[in-house]
């Protein structure tokens, strides 16, 4: 065997890439669990853009109270004109396919005319996955969670 030889050992090739896998074994749950963390916290974040549209959309059309559907809360891109069925008050990534970062959201008004009550969830697509806490929240603007994930309530804990 020459010594000579340029370039590495197929030992020391496969030294390597052990290392670089025990490092990723190491990284991939932790990036994981901020992926879900980060969910969680535009959930939250959303589930509060709901609740002062929700306050905006009554004061506007007192008449009506609160929105009857989340749809009604946003409007088609670009939104340029307000009405009682397209208010223009949340974004239509979140109003149109009630999806965003991992959470699916509703916003209903509870009711005869005017609603005086609504609720509104953000429940993650795949527990555990996207996120692993339910969100919820009312007309009194206090947003619950639940740790199962899979629905929240009015008596859950408050954040």
């Amino acid at each position: 065997m020459r010594r000579n030889q340029k370039g590495f050992s197929l030992i020391e090739l496969l030294i390597v890439v052990a290392i670089i896998l025990i490092i990723a074994a190491i990284a991939i749950p932790n990036l994981l669990r901020s992926r879900m963390a980060a969910n969680e916290s535009s959930a939250v974040g959303s589930l509060r853009t709901i609740n002062t549209a929700e306050v905006t959309f009554a004061t506007t059309y007192p008449a009506q109270g609160f929105a009857p559907t989340i749809a009604a809360l946003g409007g088609a891109a670009p939104c340029t004109t307000a009405t009682v069925a397209a208010a223009c008050l949340i974004d239509d990534v979140l109003s149109m396919t009630a999806t965003k970062s991992g959470y699916t959201f509703t916003a209903v008004g509870v009711g005869a005319l005017p609603m005086v009550t609504y609720t509104s969830t953000a429940l993650p697509v795949i527990v555990g996955q996207s996120g692993n806490r339910a969100f919820c929240s009312d007309q009194s603007g206090v947003i619950r969670y639940n740790a199962g994930g899979a629905a929240c309530l009015n008596t859950d804990p408050a954040l």
